[in-house]
């Protein structure tokens, strides 16, 4: 304990202040980061049919990446690694862990940029259950679907007296955010959307406002391309009974349910999208629009139907594969981006862009330089993906992804290996594992894996909380 508490001080020593950079140096940013929405909800991901003008704008002058990952896909955890630049394995959050425990919450980006002198704001689900929250920001006010199972889970906050979708009073809030922050100060806004997330307690999940009620109605959702059955069958039993399919009964289990559970989920993308447009419209009327970047990221991905399921927690990228659109108006030239990038990447990417050192201890990398000179070498060449909550109903997971080959297993239950050629097979439908031609391949992830996992439970600040049983 002794050398953790050593460390720890020196991890806090080293968020001092590097540099102090005058206000006109230093950009506003805005952080929005969606629940669930899966990589291709968006047009610019070559989806021709959702509705998403704002992101495709950023995009497309912006830097996109492709091939852009949460490392554990599940909302608790990878908001926690969000938050504080760290795979899941090592700040240990999760849920049924009682807390983001202290040393992790004091490397926070908003705990950080507070201190280095921005208005920091955030609205909406934070997800982390931690000590004090609002302590680290100005302004906050944390919320996510309310209790009731149905229409009023995602209709009971209020602007004046008119109850409003989470969706336009988290938009809400953003704009009065701007309005009033001070013009001495840059600022640093994080938007949290409960949407798309289906309300898991009602019968319809999807809820939206009034007039999105036309959008896609003409429209025919084509059927999941891996939507026939051979594909759920081959996943481990504890699978097919578990939760992603639960709610795949809930939400897609008929041709006319499939369709009109889609619809209802891109129309609370589109809503989203509607509210960035208002953002970028408040920016452009206080004349910040030149110094405000705009980051907007999804927390995991999302079975559609896929492998007849639905939610995330899984390895496959359907579950994994996230949206990540960084717009920053002072760089001229727009960039699509081939390298993986990951959701423990936005805390350090934050703190650069805002010109503030970054703890040494973070595990993400600063995507700056893929902003300044697009394509360039990385040096990331696999990333540890993880889904580590001991619940029976989601089969816990872990595995290596590189640019070509994916690889994981279940922990806890007896299930085959699983291997894939990613460039060969994107869609992830031929196990190799089992195969001796891939033997060697097979045995270089495992060393891998083995590897990132005592690297990362090496790097822990403060040891594990238990998991609360029986929850």
């Amino acid at each position: 304990m002794n050398f953790l508490k050593l460390r720890y001080c020196w991890f806090v020593f080293c968020l001092m202040p590097a540099i102090i950079f005058a206000q006109n140096n230093r950009p506003n940013i805005i952080f929005i980061l969606t629940d669930d929405q899966r990589w291709n909800a968006l047009g610019m991901a070559g989806n021709n049919i959702i509705i998403t003008p704002q992101m495709d704008a950023l995009a497309k002058t912006g830097t996109y990446f492709k091939n852009a990952f949460s490392t554990t896909p599940i909302c608790a955890a990878s908001r926690a690694s969000i938050l504080t630049g760290l795979y899941e394995r090592t700040h240990g959050y999760t849920f049924q862990k009682p807390k983001l425990q202290q040393p992790y919450a004091e490397i926070m980006y908003p705990k950080i940029l507070k201190d280095n002198g921005y208005y920091v704001g955030f609205y909406g689900k934070l997800g982390v259950t931690m000590d004090t929250p609002s302590q680290y920001f100005n302004k906050s006010e944390f919320y996510d679907r309310g209790a009731s199972p149905n229409k009023a889970g995602y209709f009971y906050k209020k602007i004046g007296d008119d109850s409003v979708h989470l969706t336009r009073y988290s938009g809400y809030q953003a704009l009065e955010f701007i309005k009033s922050a001070p013009s001495d100060q840059p600022f640093c806004l994080s938007i949290s959307f409960s949407a798309p997330h289906g309300h898991d307690e009602s019968l319809e999940q999807y809820f939206w406002q009034e007039k999105s009620d036309s959008l896609y109605k003409k429209i025919s959702i084509p059927a999941p391309i891996l939507g026939d059955s051979s594909y759920f069958n081959r996943l481990p039993k504890e699978v097919r009974a578990g939760f992603n399919r639960t709610r795949w009964k809930w939400r897609f289990d008929t041709p006319e349910k499939y369709q009109n559970m889609v619809k209802g989920y891109y129309r609370m993308i589109t809503e989203i999208d509607n509210e960035i447009g208002l953002i970028r419209k408040q920016i452009k009327e206080k004349g910040i629009e030149d110094n405000t970047i705009i980051i907007v990221m999804s927390d995991n991905g999302y079975f559609l139907g896929d492998r007849q399921l639905a939610d995330k927690w899984l390895m496959y990228d359907a579950s994994i594969r996230v949206p990540l659109i960084i717009y920053d108006p002072r760089i001229a030239r727009p960039f699509s981006i081939d390298a993986m990038a990951l959701n423990i990447d936005i805390s350090s990417t934050i703190l650069g862009l805002a010109g503030i050192q970054a703890p040494k201890n973070y595990q993400g990398i600063n995507l700056m330089p893929f902003l300044k000179n697009g394509n360039i070498k990385a040096s990331r060449e696999s990333i540890l993906i993880e889904h580590l909550w001991k619940l029976p109903a989601i089969p816990s997971s872990e595995g290596i992804r590189t640019n070509e080959w994916k690889y994981f297993h279940y922990k806890y239950i007896k299930a085959p290996e699983e291997l894939y050629n990613l460039k060969k097979d994107p869609l992830e439908k031929h196990n190799l594992a089992g195969l001796p031609k891939y033997a060697k391949i097979l045995s270089s992830l495992r060393k891998k894996l083995k590897e990132s996992i005592l690297k990362y439970d090496a790097e822990k600040l403060c040891p594990d909380d238990k998991f609360i049983e029986n929850q």
